[in-house]
């Protein structure tokens, strides 16, 4: 037991552990790939049979060392070359990572795409991935009891070390394979780990030694870089996952049909312009809104909704119904807050002169109301219910605020079918100015410039008056202009306090 008191002994066996596990590292990236050949099932157990395998096998050199010692004595000459038992198995076990890596190598960059189905799936032989775990290891095996023979005399402490080492490798060996397997690029970087490593060892069995530390500080460098690249990657991933979904999803289209986000990449807008027509990516655009946009940024404002009071006379409801081209009326008592019905202009008109018909009609057609900040897309189901009726938007206090039907959604979509008594709130007076109304709903405008960031996040406007008012902190005038995301907006006519007409310049 006085060996067990030698410093150089517990100095040797660290560093022999240490050595075994960097020269495990090679064996451990070829299991990985072996493995993923079998059923997932059967992955684990692979590994832990084919180790254990090669850890019996490591053993059984370590007691052959005698016979290791004279594999160094030349065997066999051809022409000007002389092999030694340790020559041809190094040069066969070399032959045969190159094979293996060069069959990996043509098969990932092949490109074949994989079709995975959930049956009728033709995995490999769990056997015949064992038999080549055993085998890949056989040839590292040699190189590190070798290498334990050289730096160690006590065959105890080769033992130790090894079986420390192999266990290492069974605890890392599941983690390193789902790494390995989740990332493409390290599975080509380790095939040319095993590529180079096969040359090497052919290279030793034709007598010509390349010094470890060159290999592996060369690989050492490859995995410090594709470390930056993973890094890089996932900083990217965690970065792009604070963006909204819908940014995201908006943003790739956009890029796919040439919108600005993707202005640099000229050669694919230009591609993207001739796949798509301005009107298809208007409307792609305007889908991918709605579950963005608010209702109230559709909806037709409380100031312009054309309503009936009940408290007028017959001949003045019927002058209102008439004098407004629309076929659906809000019935209100004094004020728009008490709506009691939506009726067709029709139905309304051949009532008015009979009291009772005009109560019955009233009942039959109770007012739909909806939540101001509720989504475009979640109201959808609410208008479907409402049979093409109009259905109120109503604030937190019940206040009606405007109200909306199916057309405005699919104007939301399509861009704005105005009636006969209103005007289009963004006219296009070049390829670069617009002249707009102030109550301009923010996101059309965004969909008209192919833009994405007009609208922030959480932002209180939804018009273009609201997004003035806001980064001019309310301070505006006719003439006022505000720069903002390459956009330029200048008031040109003011109502009292409230902006009426914008020019926009993109």
């Amino acid at each position: 037991m006085e060996f067990l008191l030698d410093p150089g002994i517990w100095v040797g066996l660290l560093t022999l552990i240490i050595l075994e596990i960097v020269l495990g590292i090679d064996n451990l990236v070829f299991i990985a790939i072996l493995a993923e050949k079998l059923p997932p099932e059967q992955r684990d157990k692979a590994r832990v049979v084919g180790l254990s395998l090669a850890l019996f096998m490591r053993l059984g050199l370590l007691f052959a060392i005698s016979w290791l010692v004279t594999l160094t004595k030349p065997l066999i000459t051809l022409f000007d070359w002389t092999f030694s038992g340790r020559d041809l198995i190094l040069l066969f076990g070399g032959l045969f990572l190159v094979y293996k890596a060069v069959t990996e190598l043509h098969e990932k960059m092949e490109g074949k795409p994989e079709i995975k189905v959930t049956t009728n799936v033709v995995y490999a032989g769990f056997t015949a991935v064992v038999a080549q775990i055993v085998v890949l290891d056989a040839v590292f095996s040699l190189d590190s009891v070798i290498t334990a023979i050289g730096m160690v005399d006590n065959i105890y402490v080769m033992m130790v070390a090894m079986i420390v080492a192999m266990a290492v490798m069974l605890l890392a060996s599941k983690p390193l394979t789902n790494f390995v397997n989740r990332h493409p690029t390290v599975v080509i970087l380790c095939l040319s780990f095993l590529l180079l490593i096969g040359i090497s060892l052919m290279a030793e069995g034709f007598g010509f030694h390349i010094p470890k530390g060159y290999i592996y500080s060369g690989i050492g460098v490859a995995i410090v870089i594709e470390a930056f690249n993973q890094f890089t990657q996932r900083n990217m991933v965690k970065q792009e996952s604070k963006i909204p979904l819908r940014h995201r999803t908006a943003d790739s289209i956009l890029k796919l049909m040439g919108g600005k986000v993707q202005a640099s990449d000229s050669v694919n807008q230009q591609q993207a312009q001739e796949a798509f027509a301005d009107e298809e990516r208007y409307m792609i655009g305007g889908v991918l809104t709605l579950a963005e946009r608010s209702v109230a940024s559709i909806m037709t404002p409380r100031s312009q909704i054309s309503w009936v009071n009940l408290n007028d006379t017959p001949e003045q409801i019927r002058e209102q119904v008439l004098s407004v081209p629309h076929s659906l009326f809000p019935v209100c008592r004094g004020n728009v807050d008490k709506v009691i019905s939506i009726v067709r202009a029709k139905e309304l008109l051949d009532v008015l002169d009979d009291e009772a018909e005009l109560k019955d009609l009233i009942k039959k057609h109770r007012p739909i109301y909806i939540f101001e900040k509720m989504k475009v897309i979640d109201a959808i189901n609410t208008l479907r219910t409402s049979k093409g009726s109009l259905v109120m938007v109503t604030d937190e206090f019940g206040n009606v605020q405007g109200l909306i039907s199916p057309l405005d959604v699919f104007e939301a979509i399509a861009g704005e079918f105005p009636d006969a008594d209103e005007q289009l709130d963004l006219v296009k007076i070049d390829d670069k100015t617009w002249k707009a109304s102030g109550m301009l709903d923010i996101y059309q405008l965004e969909l008209v410039l192919g833009m994405l960031d007009l609208v922030e996040d959480d932002a209180g406007y939804i018009s273009v008056s609201g997004l003035i008012l806001d980064k001019m902190q309310g301070k505006v005038e006719v003439g006022t202009e505000l720069d903002y995301q390459g956009i330029r907006f200048k008031v040109t006519e003011m109502e009292a306090n409230r902006i009426k007409t914008v020019l926009i310049q993109a």
